[in-house]
């Protein structure tokens, strides 16, 4: 099917989709009934995730049945097969120099529709999902599903990490209560970019641009001790307590002001990120196939490149 023929319902080009088509799991060893048109599937889950309608509410004349559409999105996301796209990208990035180690950070809030939170689980549970232990993502469901009670009500939150260029590099969701200096590890470890030719994945950082909700001594310790140079500027109250200790307090932590005129870079990847209405607003009961829309975007900015 060539990009035409969807015309409006259409978002990638025949160049993106040829980059992509390579990464997704053929049918190979497959039983049952082979897979369809799968660029189809794909635009339609994209179309979904841009547009905020119900899965039902998918134009059938363009993309066939949506029960097809919505079986493949969540196989897609049980199985990692975004997250290996992703890696896979990055790897292809990384080898010709494009991705720049200059890595910002910060978090989102979006709030859950009544759709997406009339399910069963514990008071205020603070788990997390991202693909930094490599497993199979329906092993790791958290027991909250990334839904948590904030001031906003029912939201999630999504924890980015992105290179200079706004792209992103790691994707973490939890619920909406979570503290974002608290997650940083783990978004963090959630970075691996396979090398070409084998080796190490990378995973480490030159510098990472945060804002005063990073700024804490247990992570300029960590950052440090991982050779990752730390541009986050010091809170007023961590200010004001090292001055009243006058010559005991230390010296204040170094901040690149220059470097750190680019963290906006994370800002507006959520930007971008939130233009897709099912991302903006929570619908999915699910966090690994909410997150899953949220790589799916990261895989389509990174064969732009």
């Amino acid at each position: 099917m060539s990009s035409k023929s969807l015309s409006r319902f259409c978002v990638l080009t025949d160049q993106q989709w040829a980059r992509l088509e390579l990464l997704l799991p053929s049918n190979v060893g497959r039983r049952g009934h082979p897979f369809g048109d799968s660029r189809r599937v794909v635009e339609g889950i994209i179309y979904r995730y841009r547009t905020g309608i119900a899965w039902r509410d998918l134009p059938r004349s363009e993309f066939g049945p949506w029960q097809t559409v919505w079986k493949r999105h969540r196989r897609y996301a049980g199985d990692g097969t975004w997250d290996r796209a992703l890696q896979l990208l990055l790897s292809e990035a990384d080898a010709v120099g494009a991705i720049d180690w200059a890595v910002s950070v910060d978090a989102t809030i979006a709030r859950a529709h009544q759709h997406a939170t009339n399910t069963t689980r514990p008071d205020q549970d603070t788990g997390a999902l991202s693909n930094y232990k490599n497993l199979p993502l329906a092993q790791v469901e958290p027991a909250g599903h990334g839904i948590g009670r904030s001031r906003g009500g029912w939201t999630t939150k999504i924890h980015h990490a992105v290179d200079g260029s706004g792209r992103p590099l790691a994707v973490v969701v939890t619920g909406g209560q979570r503290n974002d200096g608290a997650m940083l590890e783990q978004v963090l470890a959630d970075i691996r970019v396979p090398r070409h030719g084998g080796g190490r994945p990378r995973t480490r950082p030159d510098a990472v641009l945060a804002d005063k909700a990073y700024s804490s001594g247990v992570i300029r310790r960590a950052l440090r001790a991982r050779g990752i140079s730390a541009v986050i500027p010091e809170k007023s109250d961590q200010i004001a307590a090292r001055k009243r200790r006058g010559c005991r307090g230390g010296r204040p932590p170094l901040l690149d002001t220059d470097v750190y005129k680019d963290r906006n870079v994370v800002e507006r990847s959520f930007a971008l990120n939130k233009q897709w209405r099912g991302i903006a607003t929570r619908y999915n009961k699910l966090a690994i196939t909410y997150r899953a829309a949220a790589v799916l975007h990261a895989c389509i900015t990174w064969t732009r490149i």
